[in-house]
């Protein structure tokens, strides 16, 4: 498999505070790669050293296979368009000046690109309307289409449909899927808005205390989190005796607890029980998402 980014053990400390602990992770290209993690588990550390805003103290990471320690790093980084924590959007300015403007700063020959950007971010209607009268989803868009002005091939985005409403949550969205399935633009979003993020990603980075703590393809992660019908009895060994005879799948979560991930007859296996003298006390159905397995991984402490 191609990777457009991979990190090496990578550390990154601010004196005694260690926001990147030994992190390893890889982007394949063409996903959307969705990285997971508590505040402060470092996700934006990550993007502020792969955008070049900050070195790393120890470890490597490596762009379109291009060491961060190489002096063709800077090529590599001509590849990425990222728009980092707030997009750096010129308020007193509309759509249109602000895109010119991250032409000029790119040192672009012609402004030829910009109606397609502004097209593509559904801001071709804004006119002479100024930013700063811009809805928060217009500017998050407009921070999108500023990052994609170099055509990049690789699109960084940190919480980029944060604080949007749902129609805003929407068409950011499709912009994002737009551009990842028609123009085949790799792009690593950081969110905390996970069950959103579960709509989007294909590829999974779950990280705490700035250490990568699973990585996982969303087929991976739907295995996971597939249905279950979770049952509680009496005596857990006659239950597994049962669902042994029916050639179920199961799972042992507690002396008194299973999880049964298979459609059943549930008279039957009632039935069965019930001429073992098992009790069943509670059945429930449980589907387990991005968010639940999340937090079964690093805990439910502290915020997203």
């Amino acid at each position: 498999m191609e990777y457009v980014l991979q990190t090496n053990d990578l550390k990154k400390s601010y004196k005694s505070f260690q926001a990147l602990d030994g992190l390893t992770m890889r982007v394949p290209k063409g996903s959307v790669y969705g990285l997971v993690g508590k505040n402060g588990a470092g996700k934006t550390t990550l993007l502020r050293l792969i955008c070049g805003l900050q070195k790393p103290t120890s470890g490597s990471f490596q762009l379109y296979g291009i060491r961060n320690d190489s002096k063709d790093i800077i090529q590599s980084r001509r590849r990425i368009g990222a728009m980092v924590e707030t997009p750096s959007v010129y308020m007193d300015m509309t759509a249109e000046d602000n895109l010119k403007q991250q032409y000029l700063i790119l040192g672009l020959p012609s402004y030829d690109g910009i109606p397609e950007l502004l097209e593509l971010s559904g801001l071709e209607k804004a006119g002479k309307k100024k930013a700063k009268h811009f809805s928060l989803g217009m500017k998050q868009r407009l921070g999108i289409a500023m990052a994609l002005a170099s055509e990049p091939d690789f699109l960084i985005l940190d919480e980029p449909v944060n604080g949007l409403d749902p129609q805003g949550i929407v068409e950011t969205r499709e912009m994002i899927l737009n551009l990842n399935r028609e123009r085949q633009i790799t792009v690593l979003i950081c969110s905390h808005i996970l069950d959103e993020l579960s709509r989007l990603a294909t590829h999974y980075g779950i990280i705490d205390r700035g250490r990568m703590v699973k990585e996982l393809s969303a087929e991976e992660l739907n295995t996971a989190c597939r249905k279950s019908m979770r049952m509680e009895v009496s005596d857990i060994a006659a239950l597994t005796r049962a669902l042994d005879a029916m050639n179920l799948e199961y799972q042992v979560i507690s002396d008194t607890t299973a999880d049964v991930f298979a459609r059943m007859s549930v008279t039957q296996l009632v039935m069965a029980l019930a001429k073992e003298n098992c009790e069943v006390l509670s059945l429930r159905e449980r589907v387990e998402n991005l968010e639940s397995y999340f937090i079964s991984l690093v805990g439910g402490g502290g915020e997203c």
